[in-house]
């Protein structure tokens, strides 16, 4: 239960981030929307996999959100109608995106890596949890 817990709280932290990251419009603006932004993405769908399917171990989560997240760059070089459709709004064009870029994939490595490393936290926090409550109870009896 803990573990849920602390994903929603993530994503409660990381999804609004992300917003932030698009909306953005100073300084390093074109950077922070497009690829800064890819990092956040893959963070967010480590969070909302691990979410759904907590028992799943956090590399997993990470190399299938990392292939995913791959597929619908290239998936950005095709452009047959029902994908233009979708990404003709805002959710579209924000979840499978709109153009193809080399550089992105820095971004999902290092996005799926550090996605990786905060489920890992998230699990080693509630493995801790759940031993000191183990303790607590044999103690008792």
């Amino acid at each position: 239960m803990k573990q849920r817990i602390i994903t929603l709280l993530s994503l409660l932290f990381i999804t609004p981030l992300g917003f932030l990251c698009k909306f953005y419009s100073g300084v390093g603006a074109k950077w922070l929307n497009d690829s800064f932004g890819g990092l956040l993405y893959e963070i967010f769908w480590c969070l909302v996999v691990f979410l759904i399917l907590p028992k799943f171990k956090p590399i997993n989560i990470a190399i299938g959100v990392f292939i995913v997240t791959c597929v619908l760059e290239i998936m950005q070089l095709w452009h047959p109608p029902f994908l233009e459709l979708t990404r003709s709004n805002f959710i579209g064009r924000t979840v499978i995106g709109t153009s193809f870029v080399w550089s992105d994939f820095i971004y999902y490595v290092l996005g799926s890596t550090l996605g990786w490393l905060w489920l890992a936290s998230i699990r080693k926090i509630n493995e801790q949890r759940r031993g000191k409550t183990t303790e607590r109870t044999e103690s008792t009896e």
